[in-house]
C-alpha cells in the first residue's frame, strides 16, 4: 500500500470543479497543526468516497521547490468523505477566512491527486462489506421498501424506517433492512439526555448548522418493534437488530419498552443478536436489558477522558463514569462490548488519550473498538470544547498499532459484529452477494 512520493494538493474553483496544483504537495491536519503526511499512508479514494469544497477556506500545502508550508492561493480548500469501513489518519489542512461558515456534520479527510487518481490517508479497518456502496441497488431497495409497507401497513416504525431512513436519507442500515439482510435498525427514543455539540438529529435553533436528518417524533411500542424484528432475525443472513440510531435520541430513556420487546422477541426466536447503540448513561437500565437478553452494546464517545467527553456530550443527570459502568455490566453478563470511537486526528491519538484508552480497555474488558471518522467541523469542535493545545500526538496509525500490540484480542472494526463473528469466527469472509 501507499505511494512512492507525496501526492499533490487539490483546490476547487467554487463552482464544483476540482483541480490539482502540482507546485504543492498536500499537507494534513492534526489538532490545530498542519503536518506532513507519510507517503505510505495514502490509499486510493475508496468507492463511495466523495470530495467537498470548503467554503471560506484555503488549502495548506508543502512547496515542491522549497519544502515550506504555504497556502494554495488558486481556489477553495478540498476535503474528502471517507466511506464507512475506513478509518482516516489526517484531516484536511486549511486556513479559514474570518467569515467562513461552519462546515456541516461530515468528515473532512485530507485528499490529494497523483497520476490521474484521488487519494486519502486512511486504512480499511473493517472486512465486513455491509455498507459498501456497490452493495446497494436502488431499485431493489425501493422494491424492498414497498414490500415492507405492504407487510406492515399499520407499523409506524416500519413506515419511518422505509420512507424517511431508507428512501430520503439513504441510511445504509435501513436500506439493509429493506433488502432483508444483516443489521436492522430499531430507533426507539425521541428524547435524549445529552446535548452533543455535533448531534446529527437535533441542533439548537441558535446554531447555524442543521442536523442532517430529522429526529424520530414518536415513541414506538414493544409490539411495533417485535412485529418486524422477529421476521428479520428469522430470515436475514447474519442478522442483528439494533436499538439506538442516528435518527433518534438516547434509547436507554426508553429502556422499559426495549426490555419488553427483547423478552417478547426471544419468545419467538433465538436467532441472531440484539444490540444497543447508546451513550451508556444508565447502567441500571443496561443491567435490566442484559437480564432480558441483550447480546451486545456499543457506547459512543469522542474521548475516554472525562474532561474531553463532558464539554462535548454536555450530559444531563449522568456522568462519564456511568458509561464505564455500563460496559462493565455487559461484560459481566458475557456480552459483547464495543465503543464507537470518534477519531479526530490530533486528539484521539494524543499521548494523554492513549494512556486513558489503555486504562479504559483494562477497566471495562472492552472487546472491540469501532474507529469512526468524527463528522464535525474541526475548528468549531475544538473551539466548542475549549481545546487550544492538544499536546503531543502519536499519529492515528501508530495509536492503532500500539493498542493492537498491547491488546491482541481486542477487535478493530466499524460495525457491530453478528453473533456468528462474536462466537469465534470473527475473521469471517464477507464477499459481495
Amino acid at each position: 500500500m501507499g505511494l512512492e512520493q507525496s501526492p499533490y494538493i487539490l483546490y476547487s474553483d467554487g463552482k464544483g470543479n476540482i483541480f490539482e496544483d502540482i507546485s504543492l504537495y498536500v499537507a494534513g491536519r492534526s489538532g490545530w497543526d498542519a503536518v506532513d503526511i507519510p507517503a505510505e499512508d495514502w490509499i486510493e479514494l475508496p468507492f463511495g468516497g466523495s470530495l467537498y469544497e470548503l467554503p471560506g477556506r484555503k488549502g495548506i500545502g508543502i512547496d515542491v521547490e522549497t519544502g515550506e508550508m504555504r497556502l494554495c492561493e488558486k481556489g477553495l480548500a478540498v476535503a474528502a468523505f471517507v466511506p464507512p469501513a475506513y478509518s482516516g489518519f489526517y484531516m484536511a489542512a486549511f486556513e479559514s477566512d474570518a467569515d467562513a461558515p461552519i462546515l456541516p456534520l461530515f468528515c473532512y479527510s485530507a485528499a490529494a491527486w497523483l497520476d490521474g487518481k484521488f487519494y486519502v490517508p486512511a486504512v480499511r479497518i473493517e472486512q465486513d462489506i455491509r455498507q459498501d456502496c456497490e452493495g446497494y441497488d436502488s431499485e431493489k431497495v425501493a422494491a424492498g421498501v414497498n414490500d415492507l409497507l405492504k407487510h406492515y401497513p399499520h407499523n409506524r416504525l416500519v413506515s419511518h424506517l422505509a420512507n424517511n431512513c431508507a428512501l430520503t436519507y439513504q441510511c445504509p442500515a435501513a436500506r439493509n433492512f429493506a433488502l432483508g439482510r444483516w443489521e436492522c435498525p430499531i430507533p426507539v427514543s425521541p428524547a435524549c439526555n445529552a446535548n452533543c455539540v455535533g448531534c446529527i438529529s437535533l441542533q439548537p435553533d441558535e446554531e447555524t448548522i442543521v442536523s442532517p436528518q430529522d429526529r424520530l417524533a414518536f415513541k414506538p411500542t414493544a409490539e411495533e418493534i417485535v412485529e418486524f424484528t422477529v421476521p428479520h432475525l428469522e430470515s436475514a443472513p447474519y442478522p442483528i437488530v439494533s436499538f439506538g440510531q442516528g435518527c433518534e435520541g438516547e434509547p436507554l430513556l426508553m429502556w422499559e419498552t426495549m426490555r419488553d420487546a427483547i423478552i417478547e422477541i426471544r419468545k419467538h426466536t433465538k436467532k441472531g443478536s440484539i444490540n444497543i447503540n447508546t451513550n451508556g448513561s444508565k447502567p441500571d437500565a443496561v443491567k435490566a436489558l442484559c437480564e432480558a437478553g441483550l447480546d451486545s452494546i456499543r457506547v459512543s464517545t469522542n474521548s475516554v477522558r472525562k474532561e474531553i467527553y463532558t464539554p462535548y456530550y454536555r450530559p444531563n443527570n449522568y456522568v462519564f463514569e456511568d458509561i464505564v459502568e455500563s460496559l462493565k455490566i455487559v461484560n459481566s453478563f458475557g456480552g459483547w462490548t464495543s465503543i464507537n470511537f470518534f477519531v479526530f486526528p490530533g486528539m484521539t491519538d494524543s499521548i494523554a488519550e492513549y494512556e486513558a484508552l489503555r486504562k479504559f480497555i483494562k477497566e471495562t474488558g472492552l472487546k472491540m473498538i469501532q474507529w469512526r471518522s468524527f463528522n464535525i467541523d474541526p475548528d468549531w469542535y475544538l473551539g466548542k470544547i475549549g481545546v487550544t493545545d492538544t499536546g503531543e500526538c502519536l499519529g492515528v496509525k501508530q495509536l492503532q498499532q500500539l493498542i493492537r500490540e498491547e491488546f491482541p484480542d481486542l477487535k478493530y472494526g466499524y460495525f457491530n459484529p453478528p453473533i456468528e463473528r462474536i462466537n469465534g469466527k470473527f475473521e469471517m469472509d464477507f464477499a459481495h452477494h
